[in-house]
């Protein structure tokens, strides 16, 4: 079982698929707007990928195609894997490997992106000041472990392990 439902939309017309959907997709792009128990991330201009616990994948589908929108809507939950990175050394865990300004500034609470990692793409989600969320793809994630792990060496910090079958947005970040 995948750790989380991930849904990947893609469409112009983001307030029908949202109500069919029965959560409000953001407008404002790069920015996490949370509904209840899921999440909807602003990838791009007409994306957005929805974070939703574990089990939920059939019913977003099934309303993703009654929705009174022209719409792509894809379960892409299997994918990838979430790792949590948090405490207070998570930025300067997280900048070894990206290229991104993450002072809290200029990368907010419930801001989100896409970027590298080192060699590996991966979603980024800073879901609190001192916490963040990276989707990476299942076979990136031994990488980014490893780099984060290194990256964890100068600060004393232990590596750490994401819970294997834990709901998204349910499970704590542990501290690194």
């Amino acid at each position: 079982m995948a750790d989380a439902t991930r849904i990947v939309l893609r469409t112009a017309e983001p307030k029908a698929l949202g109500e069919a959907l029965g959560m409000m997709l953001g407008s404002r792009l790069n920015r996490a707007t949370i509904n209840g128990a899921r999440a909807a991330l602003h990838l791009g201009p007409d994306e957005w990928l929805v974070v939703a616990p574990p089990g939920e994948a059939s019913a977003l589908l099934a309303a993703g195609a009654r929705a009174a929108a022209i719409a792509s809507v894809v379960d892409v939950s299997h994918r990838s894997v979430t790792i949590p990175v948090a405490g207070p050394h998570a930025v300067e865990m997280l900048n070894a490997f990206i290229a991104l300004d993450l002072a809290e500034v200029a990368f907010p609470a419930g801001m989100c992106t896409r970027t590298l990692f080192g060699k590996a793409e991966v979603i980024l989600w800073r879901t609190g000041v001192d916490a963040f969320r990276l989707d990476v793809w299942r076979s990136f994630s031994p990488y980014v472990l490893g780099c984060l792990a290194e990256a964890g060496r100068e600060f004393g910090e232990p590596l750490f392990a994401p819970p294997a079958e834990s709901p998204l947005l349910a499970a704590k970040p542990r501290e690194v």
